[in-house]
């Protein structure tokens, strides 16, 4: 304030003869930071602050002057300046009779005693601290810019006014020779009687001004002054119809585009001074001795409250200590402004609390004094239905009312035992605010019964809750930051600590001031905290991932803290209505035990996330050694299911009284872990479709060649050659060994699964809560798991029996088996690589899955036979008479694996070879015939095939006597010129790929 009081100095030193009109506009602010906006409406003129208060004070000077018979006198400022000292020292409206007594506005201030109204409102004097009496104020027309050397004090009230309100010497010196003019020509006629205004812009001309742009500046705040007194806010509201508003509103707009001429004898004057008699004379009823220019809503307020202003220390924000006089003068400008007692109370109890505010919030004087002053607000509330003055009312309380609101709803953070003290008063002052807006303006209120709402005790309520919510968060976040992410549980048990500090110092220090108006304070504040701390509590839970003792720690701190809130609740509602049921129906209990089945589910939820990471890891290394251990089954099948036993066991180990309502959980997690553990046993492994290998083109013999092919020519379908029954390997994963170490894992965990089973109903029986029928109803089955044991079984026999054929054993199928001469490359090499074969299957797969992985050896070998027949390549040639030579090795295949009865059943055997033994007459038939059973079966299916063009028949794999690639595919290999010369004719088939 200090500062911009300063500039304000300055400014009107470096332009002295600007008077008033250049003044800037300068908003009163305080040491302590900026006050509170305006509670009142926007008056829709652009007038800034320095013309309301230039304007104001011309009120107050014209409405202070004396009125008495004799003659008024202006003394300039100049002729005084020799005597500071005298009462006539500042520039005055003075009688010239010496014998009357000086009028209030040059009365001196050179001694007087302590302010009545000060005493009243609660403010000492502040004389005593300032080293003598009266306020130590420059005068922002004297010079010294604002230094130490050129301040005095004002001599005179008027000369205090003048400086207080920031009005230049020039200006004052302006103001009052007009009014000295009005006076002259208009003697004894009364201030309110004037619209000063229209007055002073008849008494003064352009080379009144010394400067054009001040003139200029000063005629644009008189008209604008007239616009809102007369045309946007007047008294009295106006007839759209009015001809002298349209006609005043006319002049205004006129004189923005082309200036108006002032002065006495005007012409335009005279127009103007028409329209504006006419309009501030009206009244409503009827009969009026005013002139109501200056007392519509809200301009009167705007003014009022420039001079309000006044009654404040520029430097400090305090009340000056010649508020009794200042307030006099105040008063007379009431009829002028329109201005009651009622109003004049509410500016006043707005400006004492705004004052506070704007200078740091540290003078509890001041404060005290807006809590009086609003008392005397909330009592004409009582007393007057204005509507004007309601809404006023309202705006201003809901102003005061949104500043305290915004501290007391995190007092926590605005109050400490430093200024604590400043909080009573301010908690009043927005419980009165708040009185009187709902109880007092509200309508809903009023058609309510009032003993419904208790508006102090529910605000109070509001702002312990919200308060004590932000304090509770601000603790969060300490705790949070020291937060470490391997021992996060002792941060909440530091947490309990703190909050039950705080409800130490909740009781201790804010609810005795709160208790004034909510009898429950500290109740309503630690319910407020036991849900606060309820929720985190439940965050925390949550978030565990088992029951470990820091867990027990925290629990342990929730319990004692929920104790001590729940005491001082009880012993803060001793007295109350219902024995604080309220407020203990406010604050449930923590409930352990659910808390216990939650930690539980999370226990539940950990131990299978481990255990799937386990699963997921250790297959990842496991090498499927046959020489792992006797069982010939993976190291990690017996590891996974002993964890799971001791998860199982240290789930009945729990002291919880719900195993059976949480059992389905734990089997379902560890069932969809085993499930997977399955899964990944045979991932990789491939199915029979991945070791089938693709079919070569189509191809026909060349008859009449000794060698169907040279010693060089590389044999076809390198892609399935492999070391001999590759299964010593013990690096390969997927080795004839390791895979069925595969096929013993999964049975070993189909029979361990049973066990398990039974483990689950035996731990049901022996908790602690177990009833006889336990067990009964409960679907104690590890489904998943199961089913996947069995499909992994069927694909890993599979897979092994394709796999061993088409890869291990594919170079003597594609390179040897009936490669050139069949008599000399018969089936015996491929028996004697199958018999080593089958010892391996014979001595490491369990004997409940053994039989299945041989027949599935069967059948793959089988159809490994049946594609040498069909689809060898073009290094293969059949005649008729190697037919016998081929149903000959076919029996051997099967004797093979019917082993004179000790190998697996004649039936099964027979019906695993039904399709080679269907195909194999199709080998002795001869080429004529099935060339006619081609050509037959063609055009059964494909009847619009154009003579000797038959298309190819799709390759289906399904062979069968029946099916035209079948036939084809022997023809192909049918080692005689009628075939031969057939596929030439027909398809053009080449004679190699």
């Amino acid at each position: 304030m200090a500062r911009l009081f300063r500039e304000s100095r300055r400014d009107s030193t470096t332009s002295s003869s600007n008077g008033g009109g250049g003044l800037p506009s300068i908003s009163v602010s305080g040491g302590g930071g900026g006050g509170i906006s305006s509670p009142f409406p926007d008056l829709g003129v652009s007038l800034t602050a320095a013309e309301l208060r230039e304007a104001a004070y011309e009120v107050l000077v014209a409405s202070s002057r004396t009125t008495g018979g004799k003659p008024l006198t202006y003394i300039p400022q100049s002729a005084a300046a020799a005597s500071p000292a005298s009462p006539a020292s500042a520039s005055s409206v003075n009688s010239s009779s010496t014998s009357s007594s000086p009028a209030l506005f040059q009365r001196s201030l050179t001694s007087f005693s302590t302010s009545k109204m000060k005493k009243a409102l609660g403010l000492k004097s502040s004389a005593s601290s300032k080293g003598g009496s009266g306020s130590s104020i420059s005068s922002p027309g004297s010079g010294g810019g604002g230094s130490k050397a050129a301040q005095r004090r004002p001599a005179t009230v008027g000369e205090l006014m003048r400086v207080q309100m920031q009005v230049s010497e020039p200006a004052d010196a302006r103001i009052r020779r007009g009014l000295l003019r009005i006076a002259a020509s208009q003697l004894g006629r009364r201030a309110e009687a004037m619209v000063l205004p229209l007055e002073f812009l008849q008494q003064f001309k352009a080379s009144d001004f010394p400067d054009p742009q001040e003139y200029e500046a000063w005629r644009s705040r008189n008209l604008k002054l007239l616009e809102a007194g007369l045309l946007v806010h007047p008294l009295v509201p106006l007839n759209k119809s009015d001809a002298s508003a349209q006609r005043l509103r006319q002049i205004i707009r006129g004189a923005y585009d082309r200036p108006l001429e002032t002065g006495k004898n005007s012409e335009s004057m005279q127009v103007l001074r028409s329209a504006c008699m006419s309009l501030a004379g009206r009244s409503d009823d009827g009969t009026s001795d005013g002139c109501h220019w200056a007392d519509g809503f809200p301009l009167n307020l705007h003014l009022y409250q420039m001079l309000v202003e006044a009654c404040f220390d520029n430097n400090d924000g305090t009340v000056v200590d010649e508020i009794d006089e200042v307030m006099e003068l105040l008063k007379k400008t009431w009829v002028i402004l329109g201005i009651n007692q009622m109003l004049h109370n509410l500016c006043f109890a707005w400006a004492l609390f705004n004052h506070f505010v704007m200078y740091g919030q540290d003078d509890i004087e001041l404060l005290s004094a807006a809590e009086n002053q609003l008392a005397e607000v909330a009592k004409d509330a009582k007393t007057t239905k204005d509507p004007n003055y309601s809404k006023v009312l309202s705006s201003t309380l809901s102003s005061i009312m949104g500043w305290t609101e915004k501290r007391l709803l995190a007092y926590h953070e605005t109050f400490n035992t430093s200024n604590i003290e400043s909080m009573q008063g301010i908690v009043s002052i927005g419980v009165s605010a708040a009185r009187v807006l709902v109880e007092d303006i509200s309508n809903e209120y009023r058609r309510r019964r009032k003993e419904e709402t208790d508006v102090a005790r529910s605000r109070i309520e509001t702002y312990i809750r919200s308060s004590l919510r932000t304090a509770f968060a601000q603790r969060m976040e300490e705790a949070d930051s020291k937060r470490s992410s391997r021992n996060p549980t002792p941060v909440l048990s530091i947490l309990a600590k703190d909050i039950g500090d705080l409800a130490i110092k909740e009781k201790n220090l804010y609810s005795p001031i709160l208790k004034t108006w909510h009898p429950l304070a500290s109740g309503v504040a630690v319910a407020t905290l036991h849900s606060c701390f309820g929720n985190e509590l439940k965050q925390f839970i949550a978030g565990l991932t088992e029951l470990t003792p820091d867990t027990v720690q925290v629990l342990k701190a929730a319990d004692k803290l929920e104790k001590d809130l729940v005491n001082i609740a009880v012993e803060d509602s001793v007295d109350s209505d219902d024995g604080g049921k309220s407020l203990i129906r406010e604050m449930p209990p923590y409930e352990a035990e659910n808390a216990i089945a939650n930690l539980v589910k999370v226990w539940i939820k950990e131990r299978i996330d481990r255990l799937k990471g386990w699963v997921e890891r250790n297959l990842k290394q496991e090498t499927w050694n046959p020489g792992a251990n006797r069982e010939n089954i993976a190291p990690s099948s017996v590891e996974m299911l002993r964890v799971v036993g001791e998860t199982l066991d240290a789930f009945f180990q729990l002291p919880i009284p719900m195993h059976p309502v949480l059992l389905p959980d734990l089997m379902f997690g560890l069932d969809r872990s085993l499930q997977l553990y399955v899964s990944k046993a045979k991932s990789g492994c491939g199915t029979r479709n991945t070791f089938m290998p693709q079919l070569p083109p189509l191809t026909r013999c060349e008859v009449g060649s000794n060698l169907l092919f040279k010693k060089k020519e590389k044999p076809q379908n390198p892609q399935y050659r492999g070391s001999q029954n590759g299964t010593a390997n013990g690096a390969d994963p997927l080795a004839l060994p390791q895979l069925c170490v595969r096929l013993n894992t999964l049975q070993f965990m189909r029979g361990e699964l049973e066990n398990l089973e039974k483990k689950i109903k035996t731990g049901l029986r022996n908790v602690e809560s177990a009833q006889a029928d336990v067990t009964d109803g409960l679907d104690i089955k590890f489904e998943l798991c199961q089913t996947a044991c069995q499909e992994g079984i069927q694909q890993l026999c599979e897979t092994t029996a394709y796999k061993v054929t088409f890869y291990d054993l594919g170079h003597v199928l594609w390179d040897i088996l009936y490669v050139g001469d069949v008599a000399s490359s018969r089936v015996e090499i491929l028996l004697r690589e199958l018999d080593p074969i089958l010892e391996t299957i014979s001595g490491m797969v369990h004997n409940k899955v053994r039989n299945r992985a041989i027949t599935a050896l069967m059948k793959a070998t089988f159809d490994g036979f049946l594609l040498v027949l069909l689809a060898g390549g073009p290094l293969r040639a059949f005649t008729r008479q190697d037919s016998q030579i081929i149903e000959d090795d076919f029996k051997s295949l099967k004797d093979l694996f019917l082993a004179d009865g000790d190998g697996l059943p004649e039936e099964l055997v027979d019906k695993a070879s039904s399709q080679v033994k269907n195909v194999l007459p199709l080998l002795r038939t001869d080429s004529e015939s099935l060339i006619d059973r081609f050509k037959r079966m063609m055009a059964e299916s494909n009847r619009s095939a154009a003579k000797n063009r038959l298309p190819l028949p799709p390759t289906t794999g399904h062979w069968s006597p029946n099916e035209a690639n079948t036939v084809l595919r022997v023809l192909c290999y049918r080692y005689d010129e009628t075939a031969t010369r057939f596929l030439k004719k027909t398809y053009n088939l080449p004679k190699k790929i």
